[in-house]
């Protein structure tokens, strides 16, 4: 009988590698540090993938309570030059770069990434026409849009009990506005596209709930159980789907997924509304 390997902290996801490298700007995440992560042949990668809590008990930053599904995700994982990865993982310095410090690195460093991207409108405009193009059976062409002031999103971020996402969901809502221009664009040339798209990450949504869903437990005690996982799996399944209807780059168009996620987030397709 064939054994299956146990997932290890190092068994990083392609899809959090190819984040990682599209929002370093081939720089060093250390605000200190301006060194390249490709060689100066254009192909040599000299990046390390740091964990911010670390692989191994015996590692720095450890912390015993971490999954390796966890301390292998995208969350816990920071682009360094072997320099400073070298210097914060060095157990003297422990004190001097903290958890709380590298999340702001990483934070910091891949805004300035994002804001990069956020300038090029083909990319979103690539993204909505992948996830609209996905088949479903079910699919409702007069699916509504919805609003996105009916909550606070904080309150929604808490009910839902959002933890390792958190920063994702601050980090691209600020994209909203391009967004929602491309929307009513796309809306006053009576285009279905967007009620399609959202139609289809709801469906996505209520799939991949359904496999943790548990009949001896609250709907909304599994949702909060398990919200990160989730924000994660929805992730995986629109990338899959959207790779096989576009061939815009994957960094590209993991970054639209992103955006368009947040706005779905924002208009609870994703995750649960808090109580009025």
């Amino acid at each position: 009988m064939e054994t299956v390997k146990s997932i290890g902290p190092r068994d990083y996801r392609p899809k959090d590698i190819r984040r990682l490298d599209t929002l370093s700007g081939n720089k060093c995440a250390a605000p200190h540090c301006n060194k390249n992560l490709v060689s100066i042949d254009g192909s040599s990668i000299v990046s390390k993938i740091c964990h911010i809590e670390a692989a191994s008990p015996k590692g720095p930053r450890y912390n015993s309570s971490m999954t390796n599904d966890q301390r292998r995700g995208y969350d816990n994982l920071i682009l360094l030059c072997d320099e400073c990865h070298i210097m914060i993982d060095n157990m003297d310095n422990i004190k001097k770069y903290p958890v709380s410090l590298l999340h702001e690195w990483k934070k910091n460093h891949e805004e300035i990434g994002m804001q990069k991207k956020a300038t090029k409108k083909s990319m979103l405009m690539s993204a909505i026409n992948a996830i609209a193009n996905v088949d479903f059976d079910d699919s409702d062409s007069t699916y509504q849009l919805g609003t996105t002031t009916i909550f606070n999103i904080e309150e929604k971020i808490s009910h839902n009990n959002i933890v390792r996402k958190k920063h994702l969901i601050d980090a691209y809502k600020v994209h909203y506005t391009k967004l929602a221009v491309l929307y009513n664009e796309l809306e006053n040339t009576g285009s279905f596209k967007i009620a399609k798209l959202l139609r289809n990450i709801n469906l996505i949504y209520i799939n991949v709930v359904s496999t943790y869903i548990n009949s001896s437990v609250n709907y909304i005690d599994v949702i909060r159980l398990h919200a990160d996982d989730i924000i994660n799996d929805i992730e995986d399944e629109l990338m899959s789907a959207c790779q096989k209807n576009s061939d815009v780059d994957d960094g590209d168009l993991m970054y639209g997924i992103s955006v368009i996620m947040v706005d779905a987030f924002m208009r609870c397709k994703i995750l649960e509304e808090p109580p009025k």
